[in-house]
């Protein structure tokens, strides 16, 4: 089947607006990548909203780290799920663990619950189940409309038989998205062998920093991390994604 969406992970405007003129489909806006994304601010949200004519679905991932949250994450999540649905996004993205590894299913229902009309993804918090199987069939009856996997894998290159029998137990019950490392160089291959129909990618290029002055002796995060340069989403990659998802 071809490829029908492709969903652009981002963490600035500038993002969003390379990704839309990529002609992406869909962005998952986060903030905090080098953590695996975490819920974007407010007025990211909105600007998002107000620049790009695209789908937006919004990470809800209170801190970095694992996917087992206390009672008062577990508020925050609801009530960045309400902005969400008050600024009038496509969807949330979001996940839930127990502290065996399986779905949190009582906690995640009452999350769909509030995000509902929006869409509901559920993100790879799933790569760290012990049963996928068991983990694909509680999503099903939870009602969750995509999974966000890398089959298992550091990247779904490399999870490709997981998730080409996910794609074959979900049916059209829910949407299998891979997603970690794809690339131009590998995207066909991973549609071709799995049948998915969306996909998710960074596309994202290094992009040095405009500061003349800069001082090697001071660092905001972590001592020796590359705080002169960002990342952002390249447009041409975008394409690339797109021309090479066909061929």
């Amino acid at each position: 089947m071809p490829l029908h969406t492709l969903e652009i992970c981002i963490d600035s405007i500038a993002s969003a607006i390379a990704a839309q003129k990529g002609g992406a489909h869909r962005v998952e806006l986060c903030d905090n990548l080098v953590e695996g994304g975490t819920t974007p601010s407010m007025g990211m949200i909105d600007l998002c909203k107000q620049k790009v004519s695209l789908g937006i679905m919004v990470m809800i991932r209170p801190r970095g780290g694992d996917f087992l949250y206390d009672d008062e994450e577990f508020e925050v999540m609801a009530n960045d799920i309400l902005y969400a649905k008050n600024a009038g996004v496509q969807g949330v993205v979001l996940g839930m663990l127990l502290p065996d590894g399986r779905v949190d299913k009582p906690r995640l229902e009452q999350l769909i619950r509030i995000a509902r009309p929006m869409e509901v993804t559920f993100h790879r918090a799933f790569d760290m189940t012990p049963d996928p199987f068991r983990a694909l069939d509680d999503l099903i009856d939870l009602g969750i409309d995509r999974l966000l996997t890398s089959g298992q894998e550091a990247e779904a290159v490399a999870g490709i038989e997981l998730i080409a029998r996910l794609v074959e137990r979900a049916g059209n019950k829910i949407s299998i998205m891979p997603g970690g490392g794809i690339n131009e160089s590998n995207i066909h291959r991973i549609i071709s062998a799995t049948g998915v129909t969306e996909c998710h990618s960074t596309a994202k290029d290094r992009v040095a920093s405009q500061m003349n002055y800069q001082n090697p002796k001071v660092y905001m995060g972590s001592p020796g991390s590359a705080e002169y340069e960002r990342w952002i989403v390249s447009e041409s990659r975008v394409k690339s994604l797109l021309s090479n998802a066909k061929e």
